[in-house]
């Protein structure tokens, strides 16, 4: 018997911006980075990655998310050109972008979104079975592209919303629960057995210190 064939996604959430710092819902807004503040925290995820070999890299074409590519990884690590994605962007909030908790958290159908874990759209926005359905569509190309290209370890950049579905997805944990910080992310490990793909494993990164080599 042939011994299952694993893939290894290195997933990460852009760096900082002023509406994060704000704490407003940036969405598919195309805000830049905040420089220089953004700058620590994408240097320790590229120490992190530093000496990883990519066979594929995927990034959400918004800026925020080129620019955090930019900085931590550089092409002359792979004989491959980055895919810009727009399935890649953040969840639309549609009215709710460029607003903050405070301004919306007494406004009922603010209330009915956050109660819902997002399944019901906000106002002029997107829900979180659309989100799933364009994330959906892209892991199984990513998958695909794996099997046909012999990719076994890819590098995406991508936002907040998409990191979330994807560990509601393979971490079985709650919308709302599966944040992470700006330049962070998660390393999903998936193996493939009979004719598909299971998440076997999801760590974090940058890894804690306590657990680094």
């Amino acid at each position: 018997m042939m011994e299952p064939t694993t893939l290894e996604l290195v997933i990460v959430r852009h760096g900082l911006t002023d509406w994060n710092r704000e704490q407003r819902y940036q969405g598919q807004r195309d805000i830049p980075l905040l420089l220089p503040d953004a700058l620590d925290a994408m240097d320790r995820l590229r120490d992190q990655l530093a000496g990883e070999r990519f066979e594929a890299v995927y990034c959400s074409d918004l800026t925020r998310c080129r620019q955090t590519l930019a900085h931590v990884w550089s092409a002359g690590e792979a004989s491959c050109e980055p895919r810009f994605d727009a399935r890649l962007r953040e969840l639309d909030f549609g009215d709710y972008e460029g607003m903050r908790y405070a301004d919306l958290k007494d406004q009922p159908l603010y209330r009915e979104w956050i109660d819902s874990r997002g399944e019901q759209p906000p106002p002029g926005g997107e829900s979180t079975a659309q989100l799933r359905q364009r994330l959906g569509a892209w892991l199984t190309e990513l998958f695909q592209a794996a099997e046909i290209e012999g990719h076994r370890r890819i590098l995406t950049v991508t936002h907040g919303g998409v990191i979330r579905e994807l560990r509601r997805r393979f971490e079985a944990i709650d919308f709302w629960e599966g944040s992470v910080s700006q330049a962070q992310g998660r390393r999903l490990i998936f193996t493939h057995r009979q004719g598909g793909w299971s998440c076997s494993s999801s760590s974090a990164v940058p890894a804690p210190a306590s657990v680094r080599p």
